[in-house]
């Protein structure tokens, strides 16, 4: 296992894990930033952590037939997990707002799935990937994540989320703002409304 110390360097070498005064897509505001791309940009560091999430999976989860990842950040996760693993891997994307499996992908009838994420905030993009589970009438297995950053207060999954690294990532509203973040310029980074 890869230890807590040794996975923050490579976050932070891969520049994965920032530090400073971010504006995350919830409008919040934070002195941390998590973008597991630029983590899975560097395949050959990434393959420590991923190894180490699979043995906490397989310690986990005895019985897994299906991974499912949602698009676009479950996508390279998911592939990787689902390599050290042996097990099929796909993927669901939007279209229209909603998740959807394209491409010939679908999810057997009782089949055990396992839904993986770069990182687990809410679980909200989880949840969505929960119902086309429950459509296709196949047992959720649990959740799997690098990086799990919920709270109590924000998660929406209720089941267990197996995760390489918990993270305490500190939000705050603009009114609200401590004052060593008052006095870093903002960063906006983000993905999920870029059109």
């Amino acid at each position: 296992m890869l230890s807590h110390k040794k996975s923050l360097d490579i976050l932070k070498r891969t520049n994965a894990l920032l530090e400073g005064h971010f504006v995350l897509s919830s409008g919040l505001h934070s002195s941390k930033y998590i973008q597991c791309a630029k983590l899975l940009s560097y395949p050959y560091q990434a393959q420590l952590i991923c190894k180490s999430l699979a043995n906490k999976i397989k310690n986990n989860f005895k019985k897994i037939d299906l991974i499912l990842a949602p698009a676009m950040g479950g996508i390279i996760i998911g592939y990787e997990i689902g390599k050290l693993l042996k097990k099929e891997t796909i993927f669901c994307e939007r279209v229209n707002g909603k998740f959807t499996l394209r491409r010939g992908f679908e999810i057997q009838q009782n089949s055990k799935v396992l839904i993986i994420e770069d990182v687990i905030t809410t679980g909200k993009s989880s949840n969505e990937c929960v119902k086309l589970i429950k459509k296709a009438k196949a047992k959720l297995v649990g959740f799997a994540a690098i990086i799990d950053r919920s709270t109590k207060k924000n998660l929406k999954i209720e089941k267990k989320i197996i995760s390489h690294l918990k993270i305490d990532v500190p939000t705050y509203k603009f009114n609200q703002l401590p004052n060593e973040l008052k006095s870093i310029p903002i960063t906006t980074p983000g993905s999920r409304f870029i059109k």
